[in-house]
C-alpha cells in the first residue's frame, strides 16, 4: 500500500483485529478501549475535573489524563473495571459463542 492507494477494506467491527493484532489480543483491546471511553463519558457527565476523577478513583491525575487519552496499553482489562466501579458505574462481563 501507497499514499495514492484508494481501496476501501471493510471492516471487521475490530480496529485492533484489522491492524493484525493477534485475534485474542485485539478483543481485549477492544474491550479496554469500550471501557475507557465510557468511563470519560461518565467522569464528563459528573462534571469532574481530572483531579476531582483522580480523588475518586484512586489514581493519579496524570493517571486520569492517560485514561482520557485512550492510552489503552496503560490499563489492563482489571483495573478498567475496578476503576469503572469506583466511578459508580456496574461493570458486566458477558461471554458469548
Amino acid at each position: 500500500m501507497n499514499e495514492h492507494d484508494t481501496r476501501i477494506i471493510d471492516s471487521s467491527g475490530n480496529v485492533f483485529a484489522d491492524l493484525g493484532f493477534d485475534p485474542a489480543e485485539a478483543e481485549i483491546m477492544k474491550l479496554r478501549t469500550e471501557v475507557m471511553i465510557r468511563m470519560q463519558q461518565h467522569l464528563k457527565a459528573q462534571g469532574w475535573t481530572q483531579a476531582e476523577a483522580a480523588r475518586q478513583l484512586g489514581i493519579t491525575q496524570p493517571r486520569v489524563s492517560r485514561l482520557f487519552q485512550h492510552k489503552v496499553e496503560d490499563f489492563s482489562l482489571d483495573m478498567l473495571l475496578t476503576l469503572a466501579s469506583r466511578a459508580g458505574l456496574h461493570p458486566e462481563v458477558r461471554l458469548s459463542v
